[in-house]
């Protein structure tokens, strides 16, 4: 067995989407070539309500799927196709924008702590042009596996192995099957887990400060992992707080646009268009 290193560090820069959310964005397209199949981590969290209270108005996306975790906080989700959800406090909202989707993510608070992450995963080439789709997860639908030591992983898709037995995540059928866990645990705890060889695995650490294969990483950073078949990681903070997430690379062209991820710059030259003459949702 071999255990995954640390083979390069992105750290979080700050930023603002939407209409003005502050946010630190860790993967941008065009830093995460040969991140395949992931494109874009956002995570957005503030105690400040101006930092947050603009939100995300109505805007399109074409050609990949997101997977929105609420940590803490409440936002609306709705989109052209009636499709509405309230994504609360360790909930998912799992969308396929595909062909094309116009929604708006809107917070439903006025003051208090929201914190939450956005990831963008591709899809394969011959899928971008499919149906929309929605999700809402509550936290109640995601299963929990506590492990010694108080550490606890919260699977939110793919499958995590605890050794004895495996769990199932709450979200299936996402096109590139990831492997998508929080991980939580206090100072001193360990956990060690098989993360499928060949497999794009990254870890972003959104509180404390934690060792992978003996290797430090600390809050708002994202460790891009080597190739193995094992991933350590141990705590070096009263509490650390990670997502671990993995799939397989699809190995097409990447070309990106805004909210639009295709494969060719024709496909994103006419992803504009039919955004601009209203047709992005009635291909």
């Amino acid at each position: 067995m071999q255990a995954r290193s640390i083979k390069r560090i992105l750290t979080a820069a700050p930023a603002s989407d939407g209409g003005g959310v502050k946010l630190h964005r860790i993967v941008a397209p065009d830093g995460m070539r040969g991140l395949d199949p992931f494109l874009l981590l956002d995570d957005f969290g503030s105690d400040e309500a101006q930092d947050y209270l603009a939100g995300f108005p109505p805007h399109p996306h074409r050609g990949f799927e997101t997977l929105t975790y609420m940590l803490e906080g409440r936002m609306l989700h709705e989109d052209h196709l009636g499709h509405r959800g309230l994504l609360e406090s360790g909930g998912v909202q799992w969308m396929t924008a595909g062909r094309g989707v116009i929604h708006s993510e809107m917070p439903q608070q006025e003051a208090g702590r929201m914190h939450g992450m956005q990831l963008w995963v591709n899809l394969p080439a011959a899928e971008k042009m499919k149906d929309p789709a929605y999700r809402n997860l509550p936290a109640e639908e995601i299963p929990v596996v506590k492990l010694p030591d108080g550490v606890s992983v919260k699977v939110v898709a793919g499958i995590f192995s605890d050794g004895e037995r495996e769990i199932a995540g709450a979200a299936q059928g996402i096109s590139t099957d990831p492997l998508y866990l929080d991980v939580r645990m206090p100072l001193g705890a360990s956990l060690e887990m098989p993360v499928e060889r060949g497999h794009q695995a990254l870890v972003y650490l959104y509180e404390g400060e934690l060792q992978i294969a003996g290797e430090p990483i600390v809050a708002r950073q994202m460790a891009v992992l080597g190739d193995g078949d094992r991933l350590i990681l141990r705590a070096k903070s009263a509490s650390a707080g990670a997502l671990v997430l993995a799939a397989s690379p699809l190995g097409e062209p990447v070309v990106h646009h805004g909210p639009f991820v295709m494969t060719t710059r024709e496909e994103i030259r006419q992803a504009i268009a039919d955004y601009e003459s209203g047709r992005l949702t009635a291909v």
